[in-house]
């Protein structure tokens, strides 16, 4: 049985209220630290727009920057901009948070995944925000190119961060996507066998969902998602399939 399992109800209230506290704390210094780079993520989010006008010139009328009609608007972008970042340089901690969360309705022997957890969480959420990265000059491309060559473009700071962020945190959020299914497999919510029986619908329903997260809706990003999670789903089996094995010749012995 896990240790804490005997914890009431108000007592987990209570954990979740501390794990929350840190959570917010840990965006707020977050925050901080991204506004004063603020200059440094501003070029960082901005640079697969300049690599489209740096193919095809005559697609933007400002030269690849971005264009500011509301005299409080960069005020805005930057507080944004900052928020976002905030959440991505907190994410070792709300990761390290949630694991602490539930830990006490774990068993002992699960309790040691807590590195790899953390580890390999973090790691799938940068690798999908960089694939992200890596698909935006793409999918700008191909979204700056759909309405025809009589078009240019002139982006606005606070619609242009809002797509970039977007996409960057939906990719990372979809590439937690393996964590979540072993997670759900080591809890015995779930099995190998469910997860094979229904590998067709859940094909379908990835690319619903990725259809849904994504926030520029073109098939370039669509797709480079996608196809990862299809990946992950398979991989979350074999994993799967070796913690049932370990855990049946656990209770033989």
């Amino acid at each position: 049985m896990p240790v804490e399992s005997s914890m009431t109800l108000f007592e987990h209230l209570a954990e979740l209220r501390t794990r929350l506290i840190y959570c917010v704390i840990a965006v707020a210094v977050g925050m901080l630290l991204g506004f004063l780079l603020y200059p440094w993520v501003f070029d960082f989010l901005l640079h697969p727009y300049k690599a489209v006008v740096a193919a095809d010139p005559s697609s933007s009328a400002t030269g690849g920057k971005l264009l500011q009609v509301d005299p409080l608007e960069g005020f805005g972008v930057r507080m944004k901009t900052s928020g976002y970042a905030g959440i991505a340089f907190a994410m070792p901690v709300i990761l390290w948070q949630v694991w602490r969360f539930v830990t006490p309705g774990l068993y002992p022997h699960e309790r040691r995944y807590v590195i790899p957890f953390v580890v390999s969480a973090l790691t799938l959420f940068v690798l999908g925000a960089g694939l992200a990265y890596y698909t935006l000059p793409r999918a700008l491309q191909f979204l700056v190119n759909i309405g025809g060559d009589d078009l240019v473009t002139a982006f606005a700071p606070g619609k242009y961060f809002q797509l970039i962020t977007y996409m960057m945190l939906a990719f990372g959020v979809g590439f937690e996507f393996p964590i979540i299914l072993i997670f759900l497999q080591m809890a015995g919510i779930i099995d190998p066998g469910m997860l094979r029986r229904a590998r067709r619908y859940a094909i379908v329903g990835i690319c619903i969902l990725v259809a849904v997260i994504t926030p520029s809706g073109d098939p370039i990003s669509m797709l480079m998602l996608s196809v990862p999670m299809v990946i992950f789903y398979e991989v979350a089996i074999v994993v799967g399939a070796l913690i049932s094995r370990r855990q049946a010749a656990r209770a033989e012995e």
